[in-house]
């Protein structure tokens, strides 16, 4: 059996239409499939520190979360802990707690503003260029060619790794924007696979780039709702006479292998606490539930309806007008450029003749480029855009959370615990850095790991000004991450919350059977059989013990959870059970402080650390770029051992740590609102539902 699915899991997700809303991040399990598992999604909110609002506000003991062998905190972290009134013995926060948080319309918008540089500004930046590195070099009046393609990654690249990475595009388009040798853009987008939240960001950056009043342009060859909501913020929108458009709408999916699992002789006990908590359904039943279903709903509505509001503002036309067409089923593309959804019907070749005229480049010469890779290797400093003394350490954390390294992951991959801690610690032991931004990109993990990065971060808020900006995804272990910042800040569509727990274990019995397998256990203690006898269902006893586990996981979360924001445990309650929440839902819940992206985390960051808004400041990438020449090799290696590297992943995948307790977001619902490859539907379905585990 378990060689049966391992063969499954090199393949991703089942194939999706381009249309289905985007998301999907993998979780590593970890034990054999022939062992329990444990799924749970939880994820405390905000924990605010000494930069948030008053303490007297918060009723609930901090002693509740702290470590008790903690002894010799700093006197900010102390002050920290000093919460006006006790809490109860339950550690409950009192009913007259409320959120307090700053509205967002206070907060600073990080909005950028384009400044004409000065001459003597000008003629130190064209002097740098005149002595800059042969790979800094740029022709002038070349034109920055960006190819949107596949998966963008929210980490940083280094020059071995391939794919994009969200940190470099968006810091080619403000380098663009000022230096002088770049005439315009010219973006060729295609099928993407990343969140909506990366797309806000890109998006973003686009219209930020508009301001220096150079052009961009668009070509799309394959065009979807998540490629036309980046398009239609350019000025020019091409696309070639056999483009394929297919505009028709979003959805999401649910798939459920219960009936798979019977048919092989498994039967999963799943203990569920939150009914919003859907990664325990994809197991335990055969449809849809009432409020998964009511989940998915409302996070779809989100998602299409900024898309027709954004587009119907973007095209001059009524929402109505726009939904209209979606639903006609357009696919040519002259109706397309009839209704003015695209400038013109153009190959690459036309709009490279288009450029040059525009340009004034001779028909025969060739038109000066430069590509999205080259170009990322041309320093800030060089385009005159250096920082100040003040700096801010940005430490990104980027997929699955596990608290050390496996035997067979590669570097890079997911976030590791104890690697985040030591970044985390550096930062709070230095004194260059005025603040942190915490960056977050991942659906949960491991919870161990997920509390100690935030007894971490709660440590590093106690110092300096603290801020978690999230983007396609921060529930679950993310979230939890998140609740020790100052501050929260999300995008619309940030998909968060996830505050639930599900556990269980696989009952094997009918599958040994039908092998002819059998097993059998000495134990001494009357529980010692709980998560090693999968040859049989729970004893009355153990069930029980099982579900009160389950629920004083859940408690301890939500309870957490509260706290973080300022909230009575009865109003998180309303917020928590398992559910999930567009980034604006979850702040007009108080899950949020904030709808922005990165931007908007800097001057939140400079508010917090009394630093002028009208003054730059220095970012510092604490991530190193991932992967590397020698992971590149690696990669390379394990490739030519396909199977043997599958089944290590496998055996990785299902193993659940020390505590055998998970802080993840249920992958399927994840995956389907994220991102979807083209692989067998049979072998996404085991993959989908071992991933969610």
């Amino acid at each position: 059996m378990s060689k049966l699915i391992l063969l499954h899991t090199s393949h991703h997700l089942t194939p999706i239409h381009r249309r289905v809303l985007n998301a999907v991040v993998l979780t590593p399990l970890s034990k054999p499939l022939l062992t329990p598992f444990s799924l749970s999604g939880l994820h405390p909110q905000c924990l605010r520190s000494s930069f948030s609002p008053p303490l007297s506000l918060r009723s609930l003991s901090a002693r509740a979360f702290d470590s008790s062998s903690s002894s010799s905190s700093s006197t900010k972290e102390e002050a920290l802990k000093q919460i006006d009134g006790e809490s109860g013995p339950q550690g409950k926060v009192n009913s007259e707690s409320v959120n307090t948080g700053t509205p967002d319309k206070d907060y600073p918008t990080g909005e950028f503003q384009f400044q004409k540089m000065s001459s003597w500004k000008s003629f130190v930046v064209k002097l740098r260029m005149l002595i800059a590195l042969p790979w800094e070099r740029v022709k002038k009046g070349s034109v920055l060619t960006i190819k949107l393609r596949g998966q963008v990654s929210d980490q940083l690249k280094s020059r071995f790794s391939s794919g994009l990475s969200l940190p470099q595009i968006c810091e080619n388009l403000v380098k663009a924007a000022y230096d002088p040798r770049i005439t315009g853009v010219y973006l060729q987008i295609e099928s993407l696979n990343c969140g909506w939240g990366k797309v806000e960001e890109i998006r973003r950056h686009i219209l930020d780039f508009k301001k220096s009043g150079k052009f961009i342009l668009a070509y799309v060859p394959a065009c979807g709702e998540k490629e036309y909501y980046l398009a239609s913020a350019c000025q020019e929108i091409y696309a070639p006479p056999s483009a394929y458009f297919s505009l028709f709408g979003l959805t999401v999916q649910a798939s459920f292998v219960r009936g798979v699992l019977e048919n092989v002789g498994i039967e999963p006990q799943v203990e569920r606490i939150g009914k919003y908590k859907s990664a325990g359904d994809q197991l335990a039943r055969k449809t849809m539930s009432e409020e998964n279903c009511e989940m998915l709903t409302a996070l779809l509505d989100n998602i299409y309806g900024n898309w027709l509001d954004v587009i119907s503002s973007t095209r001059g036309k009524k929402r109505e007008d726009i939904e209209n067409f979606i639903n006609e089923g357009v696919y040519q593309v002259e109706k397309f450029k009839e209704e003015g959804w695209i400038t013109n019907i153009h190959y690459d070749d036309e709009v490279i003749s288009l450029l040059k005229e525009r340009l004034g480049v001779q028909k025969e010469k060739v038109l000066p480029m430069v590509d999205y890779r080259k170009y990322s290797k041309v320093r800030q400093s060089t385009v005159g855009l250096s920082g100040s003394k003040d700096k801010i350490a940005i430490i990104r954390a980027s997929g699955s959370i596990s608290r050390v390294r496996g035997s067979f992951s590669l570097p890079g991959s997911g976030i590791i615990g104890e690697q985040f801690i030591e970044k985390i610690r550096s930062v709070r032991e230095s004194k260059k850095y005025k603040a942190a931004i915490i960056r977050i990109d991942s659906p949960g993990g491991d919870a161990l790991a997920s509390d100690l990065m935030w007894r971490e971060i709660r440590l590093l808020a106690a110092s300096k000004p603290v801020i978690a900006s999230m983007s396609d995804v921060a529930a679950s272990g993310g979230y939890y991450m998140a609740m020790a910042a100052d501050t929260i800040v999300a995008e619309n569509l940030t998909l968060t919350g996830s505050i639930g727990v599900v556990t269980g274990k696989f009952n094997l019995g009918k599958l040994y059977e039908k092998i002819g397998f059998n097993k059998e256990i000495i134990s001494r203690g009357k529980y010692a059989e709980l998560l090693a006898a999968e040859q049989r269902s729970f004893r009355p006893e153990e069930a029980e013990l099982f579900a009160k586990s389950a629920q004083n996981a859940y408690k301890q979360f939500r309870d957490k959870a509260a706290f973080s924001r300022s909230m009575t445990v009865d109003k998180m309650e309303e917020v928590a059970q398992g559910r999930v929440w567009a980034g604006k839902d979850a702040a007009s819940r108080g899950l949020v402080d904030a709808i922005g992206g990165l931007s908007r985390a800097v001057a939140i960051a400079k508010l917090k650390a009394n630093i002028p808004q009208d003054r730059q400041v220095t970012l510092v990438e604490l991530a190193r770029p991932s992967p590397t020449l020698p992971e590149i090799l690696s990669g390379i290696g394990s490739s030519l051992v396909g199977v043997d590297r599958t089944m290590k992943e496998l055996l990785q995948d299902l193993t659940f740590g020390d505590g055998g307790v998970q802080a993840r977001m249920e992958g399927i619902m994840f995956q389907r609102l994220e991102g979807a490859s083209q692989a067998n539907p049979i072998f996404s379905l085991l993959k989908d539902y071992l991933s969610s585990l």
